[in-house]
Order: C-alpha cells, then structure tokens, then sequence
C-alpha cells in the first residue's frame, strides 16, 4: 500500500471510528503493532526519555530520530510510519526540507513537527515537496521550557483563540492530521468538530478527539519510574521483566544436573 493510500485510509475515519498511533522505536515493537493493526506509528522523540535516557525531548538530535526510524522502517509495517523531527532541525522551510528528507530515506512515510502559526511555512514547503505532514498543537514537549512547563493548555479565552488559529495554520498549510496534546477536553472537542482534517488527541481527555496516540512505553508500563496521569495501562512490562530478571538470577544459584 503506498503512503497516499494509507493517509487516505486515514482520513477516511473522521466520522466514522476512532483513528489509533502509538510510538514505536525500534524493529520488534513496531512489528508488533503493526501486527495488531495499529493505524499510525510515531517514532516519537519521546525516544529521549523513553529509550536514551534523556530528562526530555529537547536533547533529541536528527541523527538519532534517523537511526531508530530506520530501525522501525525494517518491520515494513502496514501502519503509516511518522517520525517527530526533534527541535531546531525545522527553523527554516531550508532546513525543515533538509531535515524531513533524512527521515524520509530512513524510511519514515510521514514527518511531524510542533507548532502552528508559526510553523505554517515550514509546513507548507514540506508539503509542497511532496513529505505528508502532521502537525502537533497545544501542549509542545519541544518548548516547555520557554512555555512554562507541563500545563494544560486551552484555559483562557486567549489560549483558546491561539489554538484555533494554529489549527487554520496547520491546516491551510496542507497537513494531513494534528496531534492536539495536553488541552482541556471541551476545547479539544471544539477543535476537532471545527476541523476538516484528522485530530489526535493525547492528554485531552477521552474521546474528544478524531483518534489517540500515546507512548507506548506508558501503554504497557514499560518505563515505570514516571507515568502521565492520563495514560491507560493495559500491562506490566516492567514488572514482568523484573520477575524473569530475578528467577534466572536465583536459578544460576542452583546445583546444575548431572
């Protein structure tokens, strides 16, 4: 299936059931998804966190966002695969360009970058050069620093006609779907009914969106040191490797049969 076709698969959906995306960062986790029919995978600069070890996204670098899409593009999955480009690879439309085009040849189908208003060119020249885009609105892991932390967005009259702007943004500049993160459920909502293409909700409440994406290490409580307050569990990866760990561990103690 070639990536139009998936995106138009995709949009397909609005109206009509819940689109899914989750993070994969590597060959067997992507495998896995896709094999259990996940619509979208995000190679995520979640992978920060998740995977190096990082306090957050903004020590991320393209060429590490280029080797772990390469490993997930192995899998040659049937989901769309959309890799973040990390902070400050997409200042210029030059330098967006340049960017998503090493994600591209990594195997990435899709690139996603933060912002609205303000990304509206770079959006536009990706597009333009034929790289599919989503956009990612809201709250923005990226920026955090200078927008003063890990907030809620949408609480004030102003907040919520920045976010509908950032969404025409977006939009008029051809992306095919937007990450909503972190915004209060009823703006959320707003949005999304406002909005002629796919929302992806992530800590906006359940349901308020077109689809979800989550990091797929919370999914399965594989990284259990910190949890968002909005994230489902549905396993413990984490506790079931720490039990194999500890009975290979006590079995190496144990006499060996003659």
């Amino acid at each position: 299936m070639t990536t139009e076709e998936k995106i138009h698969l995709i949009q397909a959906c609005k109206g009509v059931r819940p689109v899914s995306q989750l993070t994969a960062y590597d060959y067997p986790t992507a495998r896995l998804l896709d094999e259990a029919g996940v619509d979208m995978l995000l190679v995520g600069d979640s992978l920060g966190m998740m995977v190096l070890g990082f306090p957050d996204t903004t020590s991320v670098t393209l060429q590490h966002m280029v080797h772990h899409t390469a490993a997930v593009a192995r899998a040659q999955t049937r989901a769309l695969l959309v890799s973040d480009m990390p902070i400050h690879t997409y200042d210029t439309p030059e330098q967006a360009l340049e960017s998503a085009r090493a994600l591209i040849d990594a195997g990435a189908e899709a690139v996603k970058l933060e912002g609205g208003c303000t990304v509206e060119p770079m959006i536009h020249a990706l597009v333009q050069a034929g790289i599919p885009v989503q956009a990612h609105i809201g709250l923005l892991p990226q920026h955090i620093k200078e927008d003063g932390g890990y907030r809620m967005r949408g609480k004030s009259d102003d907040e919520v006609a920045a976010l509908t702007a950032d969404l025409q943004a977006v939009t008029r500049a051809g992306a095919f779907s937007v990450v909503i993160e972190c915004t209060r459920a009823e703006v959320a909502a707003q949005l999304t009914a406002a909005s002629s293409i796919i929302t992806i909700g992530i800590g906006s409440g359940h349901g308020t969106c077109d689809g979800e994406v989550q990091v797929f290490h919370d999914l399965v409580r594989y990284f259990p040191w910190f949890t968002p307050r909005f994230a489902v569990q549905h396993a413990d990866v984490a506790g079931s490797i720490t039990s194999a760990a500890k009975k290979w561990a006590s079995g190496l103690l144990l006499p060996r049969e003659k």
